[in-house]
């Protein structure tokens, strides 16, 4: 019994100053001759760099990842969850949660202040209810105008609310899987808050 081999069809020439019709000797074969290989070298050795290139980046990103310390990874989540903060008031238009006053969203004058501070209840730093948007005045100036902040706070959430977080002295220790699931998690609902408002 003999097997029947199919002929290849005819191609063109890869190399653009050629164009000729050839018939392909091997797989994958893209050009006429040896003399248009060498012209067309240059552009698979191009490819193959940027290719190299990418996986080069690729690995260093993920290298960079695994060596990041614990705190590395809370900061990060921190700047996630800050931002998501200032998202959400400046959509619904507040004012400073502590001085009643009109926020500039133009510049870099808006943080994202805590009444129960990082410092003092860690467990407490990505719960929504204990951060909004403070004017930089108010939160590292006058110490986040804590007596202010809580009559406001009072108005925003309710006085049950208020009194939740003040009372809440549990104690929670998040893992670097459970840090990285907040960063991705509020990195998606900010910029989910940002295509809504554009």
């Amino acid at each position: 019994m003999t097997i029947e081999r199919k002929q290849p069809k005819p191609k063109k020439c890869r190399v653009a100053t050629c164009g000729s019709m050839f018939v392909p000797a091997r797989l994958g074969q893209s050009v006429c001759s040896p003399a248009c290989a060498i012209i067309d070298a240059p552009r698979h050795q191009e490819k193959a760099r940027k290719s190299l290139a990418q996986v080069g980046r690729n690995e260093i990103k993920v290298r960079k990842e695994k060596l990041k310390s614990r705190g590395e990874h809370m900061r990060e989540a921190q700047q996630a969850f800050n931002e998501f903060i200032r998202a959400r008031d400046q959509a619904a238009g507040h004012l400073c949660i502590s001085s009643g006053k009109p926020l500039d969203w133009s510049g870099n004058a808006v943080d994202a202040g805590h009444y129960r501070s990082v410092g003092s209840a860690p467990h407490l730093r990505f719960d929504e209810r204990n951060c909004h948007a403070q004017s930089k005045q108010d939160n590292r100036f006058l110490s986040g105008n804590a007596v202010d902040y809580r009559i406001c706070l009072i108005a925003r959430i309710g006085q049950e609310a208020v009194d939740a977080l003040e009372a809440d002295q549990s104690v929670r220790k998040y893992t670097i899987e459970e840090i990285k699931a907040i960063k991705t998690e509020y990195r998606a609902k900010t910029r989910e808050l940002k295509r809504a408002a554009a």
